[in-house]
């Protein structure tokens, strides 16, 4: 007699297979969470931004003998005005933005102003700078998602 012995797999054992791969495949991508790393790479990218604008303000100030940069910079502890993305200084006081294009020129402090990695923005980048009355230097980030407004202060 001979018996007819057939290899392979059931069906029920490549159902199985199938179902664990795909509570494995579940389980990563809730661990990797793409949404939440997002968020993180944009905040890095906003704490960078604000401590560019903070040293290149300062590095003005020192090679200018104390004047600060710009205009419409409120002098205020509790008011701040949006950074200008334009080069064009009539568009940032008109629209009551703080104008540091004197940080862009020959591109010696910096070759842009930073912009906000959200995007929606217009003439304003985002960020918000604001001098104390004994000239100290604040520029912040806003608050995005589970994270708190940035804030630094020179």
């Amino acid at each position: 007699m001979k018996k007819n012995l057939q290899k392979g797999f059931t069906l029920i054992e490549i159902l199985i297979v199938v179902a664990i791969l795909a509570i494995l495949a579940g389980i990563v991508i809730l661990a990797v969470n793409p949404q939440k790393q997002l968020l993180d790479a944009r905040n890095a990218q906003r704490r960078a931004d604000v401590s560019t604008i903070l040293s290149a303000v300062y590095q003005y100030s020192i090679d200018n003998k104390g004047v600060m940069p710009g205009s419409n910079i409120p002098v205020a502890p509790t008011a701040a005005s949006e950074i200008c993305t334009s080069a064009v200084s009539a568009t940032c006081t008109t629209a009551t933005l703080a104008d540091l294009s004197s940080l862009l020129t020959a591109e010696k402090y910096l070759t842009a102003i930073p912009v906000d990695p959200a995007g929606n923005v217009t003439n304003g980048a985002g960020y918000t700078i604001q001098k104390t009355a004994n000239n100290r230097i604040t520029v912040s980030a806003p608050a995005v998602g589970n994270y708190s407004l940035y804030t630094v202060t020179k």
